[in-house]
């Protein structure tokens, strides 16, 4: 008589396997975030969206579960500090009716400088991608139909062009 092997009971989420990933998950935030608060902030956005998992999902694996949460809340949270930066420069070009002081000026165009290098050394089709997301504000699929290109190229650009923009340095 053969017996039929058994499944594995499902991982559920509590307090202790928290515990057991707490300092892993906040080292793995602190190193994708500049500001320290930020890394707890988004620790804290991982657990609460453990907790909501449904408890009769199998988790195989849940360490690189808890870590695809991760990187999803870190690329949530860079996408929306993207578009706050975005808001803020449209605050400021809507102020740019308003008398500028030279300095403010001289600042501008410095930014305006780095930003056209910064696009020149990217690949062209990075650059124009980008552009389309995020300066004309065209959806993913949008820029897919304009550029002959699928959806998932397009996402893929974006996060590439903004990882390249992240890492070059920046004169203040």
């Amino acid at each position: 008589m053969t017996t039929a092997a058994s499944e594995p009971a499902p991982f559920t989420f509590d307090a202790s396997s928290f515990r057991n990933y707490d300092k892993q998950l906040h080292r793995y935030l602190a190193r994708r975030l500049t500001q320290r608060q930020d890394a707890e902030d988004l620790a804290q956005e991982v657990y609460l969206r453990l907790l909501r998992i449904d408890a009769t999902k199998r988790v195989q694996k849940p360490v690189a579960y808890i870590f695809g949460i991760a990187s999803h809340v870190v690329a949530d949270f860079r996408s929306e500090s993207w578009q706050e930066h975005e808001r803020q420069l449209d605050r400021d070009d809507e102020s740019d009716d308003r008398a500028s002081s030279p300095d403010e000026l001289a600042d501008r165009l410095n930014l305006q400088q780095q930003l056209e290098r910064a696009f020149a050394r990217l690949p062209q089709t990075h650059a124009m991608v980008l552009i389309a997301h995020k300066h004309r504000g065209l959806s993913y699929e949008e820029v897919a139909a304009e550029l002959g290109l699928s959806i998932h190229t397009v996402e893929k650009y974006v996060t590439q062009a903004k990882a390249l923009i992240r890492t070059m340095t920046w004169e203040r």
